[in-house]
């Protein structure tokens, strides 16, 4: 266990110029851990890489683009978060105004990752009823439809699994073409890269 927390402590030294929580977590790491404090440097540590995870949200959102199509990006909505424990980093950013909106949400190590995968994988459940596979850049992903039984509205979702992050795309109010050129203009291959 000492090891692990030193190459930890080590490792994240190189990282240090990312922010002041991420420096104010490592030192109280490095000062827990010299004081044998192990648990205290334990749980530094975790808040150290929820630190990281944020830090490297917020340079994911700088890839997304700043609009689909005719819908702009409301950066003033841009949210990361980061979880120790359950689900990994979240990262959110909507787009467009009013009746036509979009939306991506990625959530690193998500729940559903499993459950998407399966579906992809076996084409007769993923191609029935208000679902079907797609390929973004390649990868496979899972287009769904659903209307609002008292509005008759359409809206469309995208998942789409990148290693074990998901990377959803919603819109409201839009056509089956209106989406995939949404997700068109998602770099999926530049996301893919930089959550590994």
């Amino acid at each position: 266990m000492k090891t692990f927390l030193q190459t930890l402590i080590f490792l994240a030294a190189g990282l240090s110029t990312y922010g002041q929580e991420f420096n104010k977590q490592l030192s109280a790491a490095r000062s827990s851990y010299s004081a044998n404090k192990l648990e205290e440097a334990r749980f530094a540590m975790q808040q150290m890489l929820q630190e990281l995870d944020i830090i490297a949200g917020k340079d994911i959102l700088k890839l997304l683009p700043p609009k689909l199509e005719t819908l702009s990006s409301n950066t003033s909505n841009d949210n990361v978060s980061g979880t120790s424990g359950f689900a990994g980093i979240v990262i959110h950013r909507d787009y467009g105004s009013g009746e036509k909106t979009a939306a991506v949400d990625i959530i690193g190590n998500s729940p559903l990752m499993s459950s998407i995968n399966a579906i992809l994988s076996l084409p007769f459940v993923a191609n029935s009823g208000d679902q079907k596979v797609i390929k973004l850049e390649g990868y496979k992903a899972l287009l769904k439809k659903d209307t609002d039984s008292q509005t008759n509205k359409t809206s469309y979702e995208i998942q789409l699994p990148l290693n074990s992050s998901l990377l959803t795309l919603k819109a409201d109010n839009a056509t089956e073409d209106e989406i995939k050129k949404f997700a068109a203009s998602i770099p999926v291959a530049k996301l893919l890269k930089t959550l590994q």
